[in-house]
This record gives structure tokens, C-alpha cells and sequence, in this order.
């Protein structure tokens, strides 16, 4: 007996969201560098851009792209080492304003994110998504260590679109040894070189994954490692530097934990329905004429005006 038609069921979707900052130092460094009629370097904007459109080329409908509009944060102001925009190469620095431009022109949703980071933004647009039962599934487009956090199940998955690699929980457990929710708990005591902070003296990658997998969260760890349930080498030691050094540890666990609140719209807000009426200046300001065809012949083939 044949259950009910797939077309009685309600509409199912997939939520793309990219970070926009990976993808444009993704593409800065391997690409060779191209200097528009203006003087602007804009190779890495005309990649991520193009990278973007394949998305949308292969059937996604509904794309946020997210970037750190001004690099830094308030996680700054609670961490001085906290990552700066102080070392980027200004050939990379500069096409921020041109791939924001350029996906606003192509008419994909952007979050430029100010005070808080592209991380918040994307992992807030996760949980709205996730909320929302019409959408099947939630790619996180980022091999980010922060986004790993915000994976549920296979329903909230994240994406390393370079190397081709999806990861649900399971990949979680596998790559950290950590539940996703315990993965701010992971960095504040292993260090995040990407962020800045530096974990704790002796807490390893190993170390603090077997601790977590079974205490889950630093602030259920017992003060005293002779009293752990689980066989650690080292755990005296380990437990009297997590006690020392806590008020350390529950801020980078601070840092590490990813905000929900960064206003990023709702579901319907990332459909894309087609170019702005600046595409063609931005093609031209990218000297990629092959980007607007392709734009233009995709809401064509979507039936967009």
C-alpha cells in the first residue's frame, strides 16, 4: 500500500549560510590578482562571488552569506589578544566593502555584521531555521571549529565546501571527541589560535575531550582530580590549572560560545528572487561580464522577471 503523495506534503526546503570572511580568504590567497580599471584589487571578491552563484546554480533557493564588516567585536573588549583585522594583508582588507556590494548586486541576503561576527550571524540564522518545519536541512558552509557548536542531529549540518566534506554530530564526535554543545567548553581549554585566546597551560586536544565527553561543560568538572570518574593521565595536575585558572577559562568558554541574537531576518527573507538592478555596474566595477549571464540566465531559468 502506497503511503501519501509527495506533492500532498507541505514544501521542504535546504537553508545555505556561508561565511563570507572564510570564503574571501579562501580565495584571496591561491588566486592570481587582478586590478580593475579603477586600481581596486578584486580577485578574491570575484571568486567568492562566483563561488556563491554555484550554490544558487546547483538548486539552493534559500542563501545567507554573513561577513565581519569591521573585523573586530565586543569579544575584543573582553580579551585584548582577541583577533583584529591588525594582520591582514590590505589587498584583502579593502575587497570587504567590494564582495558585499557584489552579493548584494547578485541579490543573495547579506549580514554584515558589526558588533557582533559572521559566526553569530550564521549560527543565529541556524537556530531560526532549525525552528522553522518547512526547512529540511541547514547547511553551515564554514569548517570554522566555533560552527561546530551549532550542529543538531543531520538537520543542522556544517559544510567545508573546499574540501567537500559534510559533518553532522556524529562527524562532531568523531573530529573533537565532543558533543556539539560542549565545543565552547572544548576551546576555552585546548585555545583558539583563529581567535586569539590560548587556552590552558597543559590542556591538550585529547585531554580535554575525554574530560568533556564525560562531564560535558567546564563548571561540572570536579575541582579535584582525584575524584574524576574517568581515567585522565595527568588529572591532578589538569584539575588544579583548571581551578587556578577558571575565571580565564569561563571567558574564553565566553568568547568561544556564539550568539543567537544577531538580526539576521527570518526564512523567507533568504529566498532569493533574483539580481538587484546594480549587477550590471558591480560586473563592470569586477570586470566579470560572465557573472551577470550567469545571474541573468539563472532567474531566467527560475522564471524571474
Amino acid at each position: 500500500m502506497h503511503g501519501p503523495s509527495p506533492v500532498c506534503e507541505p514544501h521542504r526546503m535546504r537553508v545555505y549560510l556561508v561565511d563570507g570572511t572564510y570564503e574571501l580568504f579562501r580565495h584571496f590567497f591561491p588566486l592570481p590578482s587582478h586590478i580593475n580599471a579603477a586600481g581596486e584589487e578584486v580577485s578574491a571578491a570575484r571568486g567568492t562571488v562566483g563561488s556563491i552563484l554555484q550554490l544558487l546554480e546547483s538548486g539552493a533557493t534559500h542563501v545567507g552569506v554573513a561577513t565581519d564588516q569591521v573585523i573586530e567585536s565586543y569579544r575584543n573588549d573582553l580579551w585584548p589578544g582577541y583577533k583584529d583585522g591588525s594582520g591582514i594583508d590590505p589587498a584583502l582588507y579593502s575587497q570587504f566593502p567590494i564582495l558585499e556590494a557584489a552579493v548584494e548586486a547578485i541579490g543573495v541576503t547579506l549580514w554584515p555584521m558589526v558588533e557582533v561576527e559572521a559566526d553569530d550571524a550564521m549560527a543565529s540564522a541556524a537556530a531560526i531555521a532549525a525552528a522553522d518545519a518547512r526547512v529540511e536541512q541547514v547547511l553551515i558552509c564554514t569548517p570554522d571549529k566555533d560552527l561546530a557548536q551549532c550542529v543538531v542531529d543531520d538537520r543542522v549540518v556544517q559544510v567545508d565546501r573546499r574540501r567537500d566534506v559534510t559533518i553532522g554530530v556524529a562527524g562532531v564526535r568523531e573530529k573533537y571527541g565532543v558533543d556539539p554543545a560542549s565545543i565552547p567548553d572544548w576551546l576555552a581549554l585546548t585555545g583558539d589560535s583563529a581567535d586569539g585566546f590560548p587556552g590552558l597551560k597543559g590542556w591538550g586536544a585529547k585531554s580535554a575531550a575525554a574530560v568533556l565527553a564525560h562531564y560535558k561543560h567546564l563548571e561540572d568538572i570536579p575541582a579535584n582530580g582525584l575524584r574524576w570518574d574517568i581515567d585522565v593521565r595527568s588529572a591532578v595536575k589538569l584539575a588544579t590549572t583548571l581551578q587556578q585558572e577558571m575565571e580565564h577559562a569561563l571567558l574564553f568558554k565566553h568568547l568561544a560560545t556564539l550568539r543567537l541574537d544577531a538580526p539576521v531576518g527570518a526564512v523567507d527573507d533568504w529566498e532569493w528572487r533574483g539580481p538587484s538592478p546594480d549587477l550590471d555596474a558591480l560586473c563592470t566595477r569586477l570586470e566579470a561580464p560572465r557573472l551577470a549571464e550567469r545571474v541573468n540566465k539563472l532567474a531566467a531559468a527560475r522564471g524571474i522577471s
